[in-house]
């Protein structure tokens, strides 16, 4: 990899740091209000991970500087428009003497897309330990990129390919192949930026935000033998919660592993866990996903 190159319309990473980095509210306010940009994407739909990261820059702007990020849960509401800008409201919740708390709501067209609610804190010693990483997983030098099966990209995964600001390597293999194997419920991707990001702590807790909601619904069609090629699929996030244990690089190689301890009625659950290429494990994630099969109804 290399240090980021000038902004340039179509550069992945440019893109990238450019929806992280909100405008702000009117000085003449005293409300906590930012606008983002949207990445435009082939089905014309905001990417949740952008709305996820952008909600957390946005809080992040209400809170001091040395409070961090340690826990978010918020609801997708309704499919964002990837050619509009989003408007963000931060709720000022509680101010305390260790933790912070905010509400950030994301708009777009006058109507609330996204909510959520973040709690900061400053870090002090404490207990520490993690659930190591899995020691089975083939190290990423040893995987193909992704890109070797972008002929065989469906539509609902091309979000993962072409001017993507992320190299991507799936075990056993990427989703929008035919399925190879017995169905299971478990899968793991190797992730990093595409190019070297600025060395803020912050932009790479809010880069971890954004790729944290790319593959996690996988793990749920795995389980059933599915791909993003089934016919009449359909999936939409419904919920995300993430918890910031350590900081890490994310232009650095990191292992998301991913599984999904159940599925009924339309929803499926996916659960993650993101580790350093040396076995940190920097955070943990939750969704529920809406997964519609019409040979499943």
């Amino acid at each position: 990899m290399t240090d980021a190159a000038p902004a340039d319309p179509v550069d992945p990473i440019a893109s990238l740091l450019r929806v992280l980095d909100l405008s702000g509210s009117d000085a003449r306010t005293t409300e906590d209000i930012f606008v983002g940009q949207s990445q435009p994407m082939p089905h014309g739909r905001v990417y949740g991970g952008q709305v996820l990261a952008q909600s957390i820059v946005a809080a992040q702007r209400t809170v001091e500087p040395e409070r961090t990020p340690h826990s978010m849960h918020g609801y997708f509401l309704r499919p964002g428009d990837a050619q509009a800008s989003i408007t963000f409201a931060v709720d000022r919740i509680h101010d305390g003497r260790s933790f912070t708390t905010r509400r950030t709501q994301a708009f777009q067209h006058g109507v609330p897309i996204f909510s959520m609610i973040a709690s900061f804190e400053d870090e002090t010693p404490g207990l520490d330990h993690q659930i190591p990483m899995p020691d089975d997983v083939p190290d990423p030098d040893e995987l193909p990129d992704d890109e070797v099966f972008l002929p065989l990209a469906h539509p609902l995964s091309r979000r993962h390919f072409g001017a993507r600001p992320l190299d991507l390597r799936h075990v056993p293999s990427a989703l929008s192949e035919p399925a190879q194997g017995p169905a299971q419920q478990r899968q793991a991707v190797w992730m990093r930026t595409t190019r070297r990001l600025p060395d803020d702590p912050a932009v790479h807790r809010a880069a971890l935000v954004y790729l944290t909601d790319l593959t996690i619904q996988e793990s749920i069609l795995r389980a059933h033998g599915l791909t993003w090629s089934t016919p009449g699929l359909k999936v939409a996030s419904l919920d995300h919660a993430m918890w910031w244990h350590r900081d890490g690089r994310v232009d650095e190689w990191i292992l998301y592993v991913q599984e999904s301890p159940s599925a009924r009625a339309g929803r499926g659950l996916a659960q993650g866990r993101i580790y350093s290429r040396d076995g940190v494990l920097l955070a943990s994630v939750a969704q529920e996903a809406m997964v519609r099969v019409p040979s499943a109804t």
